[in-house]
């Protein structure tokens, strides 16, 4: 895989890291280290991963009574009743810090697409959750990305 992205034109491996980003369970904490090993700049591979995450947290607070109203079928057919381990995981955080907290502490614990989710199901308005992980993103993603750049030199994985 990684012989391919390094060999494929630099604005489709842009648009892959985006589309990965922009998909379900897949934040930043993966996709900004995958660039930057692929060997695209810092800065770009942030930008890529911070909009794609961005445009799934701005999806599903704008669609989210569609999105809970399936999650709910979803986990009817399967005979579902009790809370994932996620999602244990998210109300805990939600009880101790609140809607700050969650975002914060959601691309560490529990992926900012749950805890958007946990958040608007607990009644935060879409402003709040679509503003707090935002914040969120855009913190966490400075983060990894100097810690991949900085980690990926000390490991000689990037020059």
């Amino acid at each position: 895989m990684i012989g391919w992205a390094q060999d494929a034109n630099i604005f489709l491996q842009y648009i892959v890291l985006f589309l990965f980003a922009a998909a379900p369970w897949m934040d930043v904490s993966i996709i900004v280290p995958l660039g930057i090993v692929w060997g695209l700049p810092p800065i770009g591979v942030s930008i890529a991963a911070f909009s794609g995450n961005f445009l799934l947290i701005l999806l599903l607070g704008v669609f989210f009574k569609q999105i809970e109203k399936w999650r709910k079928n979803r986990k009817q057919k399967k005979g579902l009743k009790n809370p994932t381990k996620k999602e244990k995981r998210s109300l805990k955080i939600w009880e101790k810090y609140g809607i700050p907290g969650l975002a914060l502490l959601a691309p560490i614990f529990v992926g900012t697409d749950i805890a958007a989710i946990i958040a608007l199901t607990f009644g935060s308005s879409k402003t709040r959750v679509i503003g707090w992980m935002t914040i969120s993103l855009a913190v966490w993603t400075i983060i990894f990305a100097v810690g991949s750049v900085y980690g990926f030199s000390l490991l000689n994985f990037i020059q």
